[in-house]
């Protein structure tokens, strides 16, 4: 009986997950569905591959805890080159170091475990040190699984298939160089849109979407437009958005513009990948359906771009009092296990 619920557990998890992602992929609880249902398939390796297939799990899920810190402060480093010195560049790198810490941790506290009988240190001071060593292994370890299971939901949402036939396309804008040269960011996404344009069999309605900074001598839009048309979309499909400052105003705005038409309104949003969740979210917000679609990004900027993403959705009520509460929640349990132990 064991055995056969050993088996069945990924097919369980993983239509759990199929169901409340065709419901509506914006749901954050979808993160943490998809990564059970990951997790569930080591079901099978070591169901079919007995204690071998179990010592290969641990050993590579060993060797990729080592390896992350390491890649993450490497990467931090090129962006923070390529990529000049500010607070968003240096998440990468902080990330790794935070687990690298948190890896030292839970490496201190093995040691206090195994070790403590021959340490000359009184044993309230080794219990202080245990749980502070706990705290700061569980909040590390809680934090990283909670960005790796936002990371695999972000790449997820890239691989799905999508539908070709869309009556518009809104096109999230980025900063201009110089106040009226497209980015290589921004580029990116409207050559993302040309790309869905020219495969839709009824050409789509663009929409380039976004206002003018106080450093830019035009809209983002206009820029976008003057890009399109260079490009060969027809002037009569481009409808521009130049009001919007926000990743949220560019869909409410841009909704507008959809809404004020006739007409079917089958919509894609092109942003760059790591954006994309983020963005549906506010679609869902304001009730507006409609199918994400991620440009490329240089892959040395994704990790600190895919962070800060991670930190503005944490950012929200909802999500900082769960997120909060469930590290509360494993911090206390951590220390409860490690008075006990002791």
């Amino acid at each position: 009986m064991f055995t056969l619920a050993f088996f069945i557990a990924p097919f369980v998890c993983w239509a759990v997950f199929i169901i409340s992602f065709t419901r509506d992929r914006s749901r954050y609880y979808n993160c943490h569905l998809l990564f059970i249902a990951l997790l569930s398939l080591l079901n099978w390796p070591i169901l079919f591959g007995g204690f071998s297939a179990a010592v290969i799990v641990i050993a590579l899920t060993t060797t990729a805890l080592l390896i992350v810190p390491v890649f993450l402060v490497i990467n931090g480093i090129i962006t923070i080159r390529r990529e000049g010195k500010s607070l968003s560049h240096f998440l990468s790198l902080a990330l790794g170091i935070a687990i690298f810490i948190g890896e030292a941790a839970t490496a201190a506290n093995l040691f206090l475990d195994v070790f403590a009988d021959r340490i000359n240190t009184p044993a309230n001071v080794l219990e202080g040190v245990s749980i502070a060593d706990s705290i700061i292994s569980v909040t590390v370890i809680y934090g990283s699984l909670a960005f790796l299971c936002f990371m695999l939901y972000t790449v997820f949402l890239q691989l799905i298939p999508r539908r070709r036939d869309y009556d518009y396309v809104i096109i999230h804008g980025a900063g201009l160089l110089d106040g009226n040269r497209i980015s290589a960011l921004l580029r990116d996404r409207l050559e993302k849109a040309i790309q869905v344009y020219r495969r839709d069999p009824t050409p789509p309605i663009m929409i380039p979407s976004g206002g003018q900074g106080s450093d830019e001598t035009i809209s983002e839009a206009e820029a976008m437009k003057q890009y399109l048309l260079g490009r060969g979309i027809p002037e009569e499909d481009v409808v521009t958005e130049a009001l919007s400052v926000s990743t949220y105003e560019n869909i409410r705005n841009s909704k507008a513009i959809i809404d004020g038409r006739p007409g079917r309104k089958y919509t894609a949003l092109i942003t760059s990948n790591y954006h994309v969740y983020r963005a549906l979210r506010y679609c869902r917000s304001m009730g507006m359906k409609c199918t994400g679609i991620g440009s490329h990004v240089a892959l040395y900027y994704w990790p600190s771009a895919l962070i800060r993403e991670f930190i503005a959705i944490h950012m929200e009520k909802k999500h900082a009092v769960i997120f909060l509460a469930g590290w509360a929640v494993c911090v206390a349990i951590a220390v409860l296990v490690t008075l006990w132990a002791r």
